[in-house]
């Protein structure tokens, strides 16, 4: 398996990207989006997760983050990957969900080349790291991130949008408090 997009360093921050299989709007419904902002408090309080910005989107969630002194990025990943993946899986089978076959269907069939015995895949294998090694390249992530709603049109400005950061970096209430990035970036990277 390749590591060119893992993240090697414990004590580096990283672009990370996490996205359903065949990219699957999973994310357009609040139970589900609800999901997965618990999982990051949660790993942000009990595994050791910074996160310095986040987004969000219908089918993948892009964060600026660390681990902690002590964790490692890789295994809080894993971790949120498979509670929230068990999780969603729940929520399509207890709550009412207009596509519950269609997306049950699509994420058992996700399974079929897999050699472990599994019933449902939501996450695609893997995880995107980058390394954050610049300001540019901080600069350059922030506002893909924050941008990727406007993008998509979901919203007009990215502080609209209520599962981003855009809005604790805008100075309004949040669903998720991050760690802001220091205006010395210097000290971050």
């Amino acid at each position: 398996m390749s590591t060119k997009y893992k993240a090697k360093d414990n004590d580096k921050a990283y672009f990370v990207t996490i996205t359903t299989v065949e990219w699957i709007d999973i994310f357009t419904r609040s139970n589900h989006k609800n999901t997965i902002i618990d999982s990051l408090k949660y790993c942000q309080q009990q595994k050791g997760l910074e996160i310095y910005a986040y987004v969000l989107m219908p089918s993948h969630l892009h964060m600026m983050c660390r681990a902690k002194e002590g964790f490692e990025l890789a295994n809080i990943i894993r971790d949120f990957k498979k509670f929230t993946s068990k999780k969603i899986i729940q929520n399509i089978k207890e709550e009412h969900e207009s596509r519950r076959e269609w997306l049950l269907d699509l994420f058992s069939k996700a399974c079929e080349h897999l050699k472990r015995e599994q019933g449902y895949k939501v996450w695609q294998d893997g995880y995107h790291a980058e390394e954050i090694s610049s300001n540019m390249f901080i600069y350059q992530k922030l506002n893909y991130i924050h941008n990727n709603p406007v993008k998509d049109r979901i919203v007009e400005k990215p502080e609209d949008y209520l599962f981003s950061s855009a809005r604790n970096y805008a100075g309004l209430d949040s669903l998720l408090e991050i760690d802001l990035i220091p205006h010395q970036l210097k000290t971050f990277v």
